[in-house]
């Protein structure tokens, strides 16, 4: 196995494995062991745990963000569908075999510092995770598009939470979309009442 190979199967190994068992429970012995890979092979990789929890978050940002984004995007025609389509992708999401909620909220639950790489890392992944359903706003043109977008990433980040903590995941994303209907409905009412 070449060296690049055994550096994606580290972190593709840590991907499963903080996902499933979290971050501090994971240690480099059991990454090792599963990823059959040898402790001088991670070190000249990644000069610490951290480091691999960084490359870790930033491939599965790049994997889960594009493909949910697709999924959003192949699920529906018009823009307000879209939108809404939010709650379907992540529905199908929540009923996965392998889903343990955001792998970016478990991580600033166990590294809360403010100052930290892993925050950071997550900060971005949400931003851009709320860009997009701010792409979506302004495709069906809503007068304020930033705050209808603010107000459907909360209710998606309420329903991963809710979805995690409880056995009845794709009831959370549709309660979650019922209310994200109702406030676009009542933002593009104001856009009807001022055009």
């Amino acid at each position: 196995m070449v060296q690049s190979q055994r550096r994606e199967q580290l972190i593709d190994t840590a991907i499963d494995l903080f996902l499933e068992r979290g971050y501090h429970a994971t240690g480099i012995d059991t990454i090792l062991a599963t990823s059959g890979v040898s402790k001088k092979t991670l070190y000249r990789h990644f000069r610490s745990k951290e480091e691999l929890i960084l490359a870790a978050l930033k491939k599965y940002d790049g994997l889960f963000r594009n493909g949910f984004m697709r999924q959003v995007e192949q699920s529906a025609d018009t823009p307000r569908d879209r939108a809404l389509a939010v709650f379907d992708v992540a529905a199908d999401w929540f009923e996965e075999n392998n889903f343990y909620g955001c792998m970016y909220i478990n991580a600033i639950g166990e590294y809360s510092a403010a100052d930290t790489a892993i925050r950071q890392v997550c900060k971005e992944f949400k931003t851009l995770m709320r860009r997009f359903i701010e792409d979506l706003c302004r495709e069906m043109r809503a007068p304020d598009p930033a705050t209808l977008a603010e107000e459907l990433a909360l209710l998606l980040e309420g329903a991963i939470v809710t979805a995690q903590v409880s056995e009845t995941g794709r009831r959370a994303a549709e309660v979650a979309k019922t209310a994200a209907a109702a406030l676009i409905d009542q933002e593009m009412a104001k856009a009807n009442k001022t055009g």
